[in-house]
């Protein structure tokens, strides 16, 4: 099945798409996609049925995202745990994943038409050698749309980005292209495999489970998170309606929550910012900065030079991931 649909929603669909749209809409969605393994239970098929009725599912969603003009969307679609599973298991849900990333390459055409961007976050290097470049030719195909964003999260947990994100600023440091002082909660966001998408605002988890399982962690600290009971498969138009108004209702005080976080974040980075020009100053003894102009000035100039570091580790950081998909597609092509 395709990854992309072109179905329109019924008369009653779009009219409650545009009431929804009068209020204020989520412009990123998260998915946990819960519930294929005790949809197959409930259906008496197979597990790998319960799967594939779940991407069929993901489609269908996609679809209803565009309509209600939600542009990005982030789906947890295998969790590193989910190794653990039975060997027959996570091979069905390989097997599964390599089907639908070669379909996606046969729908070039479709995704350009509507410029989807396909993204993949997660440690790729976990997976089969044959899916990591599939992956990476889907990835490198689509990386210059940018009309709507799909989000796969795959070998992916929250807490292994984290700590693949302070890795990152340990190499950044350790190859000269930033300095310990230059470590800061905003940097480590930039160094997420989310980095290029905004955080949720809306993070819906299906089949009654009300827990995160290790997923987007820190980029949802101020979304609005709604549980449901349905089970994913069995997930509808009215269900992401009904998750939608919960996040209306709760607008005002999520941006609330949002702007007292980014206010604070500039706060903290400006004293950190004093801190180290102060720290300077006094082990150069030198005392004609002493007074409150000097003191501004040496600030707004190491303040330029930090963010003058922080911006050519991120390119240097960004063409290093760039440069592992290409170099993974270019593998696929000669294969």
């Amino acid at each position: 099945m395709s990854w992309i649909r072109e179905k329109e929603l019924s008369f009653l669909e779009k009219l409650t798409a545009n009431i929804l749209k009068a209020g204020p809409m989520p412009k990123h969605v998260a998915f946990i996609m819960d519930g294929n393994r005790r949809f197959a239970q409930k259906a008496h098929v197979q597990r790998q049925e319960g799967h594939s009725q779940g991407f069929e599912k993901l489609a269908e969603a996609l679809r209803w995202c565009l309509h209600l003009g939600i542009h990005e969307v982030t789906v947890y679609a295998f969790s590193i745990e989910n190794f653990k599973r039975s060997k027959d298991e996570v091979d069905g849900l390989m097997e599964l994943a390599r089907q639908k990333f070669s379909r996606l390459l046969t729908e070039q055409e479709n995704l350009e038409k509507h410029g989807v961007c396909i993204r993949v976050l997660g440690d790729l290097t976990l997976l089969p050698a044959d899916l990591q470049q599939l992956i990476a030719k889907a990835v490198v195909a689509t990386k210059a749309h940018n009309k709507c964003f799909l989000n796969v999260c795959f070998a992916y947990t929250s807490r292994h980005e984290i700590t693949n994100a302070v890795k990152e600023m340990a190499w950044g440091v350790e190859q000269g292209l930033l300095k310990s002082s230059d470590v800061s909660e905003v940097l480590l966001s930039e160094c997420l495999y989310s980095s290029n998408s905004p955080n949720p605002d809306l993070l819906i988890r299906t089949s009654g489970e009300v827990r995160l399982s290790d997923f987007l962690l820190w980029q949802t600290s101020y979304s609005c998170l709604v549980f449901q009971s349905v089970l994913w498969p069995e997930y509808s138009f009215w269900n992401l309606c009904e998750a939608v108004l919960q996040y209306q209702l709760s607008y005002r005080s999520l941006q609330k929550a949002r702007d007292l976080h980014r206010e604070g974040q500039e706060l903290q980075q400006m004293e950190a910012d004093r801190s180290c020009v102060a720290e300077l100053l006094q082990h150069h003894g030198n005392r004609e900065s002493m007074d409150a102009q000097h003191r501004q000035k040496d600030l707004l100039k190491y303040t330029a030079g930090r963010e003058e570091r922080v911006r050519c580790f991120l390119n240097a950081l960004q063409l290093k991931r760039d440069t592992f998909f290409s170099d993974l597609s270019s593998q696929a092509v000669v294969a």
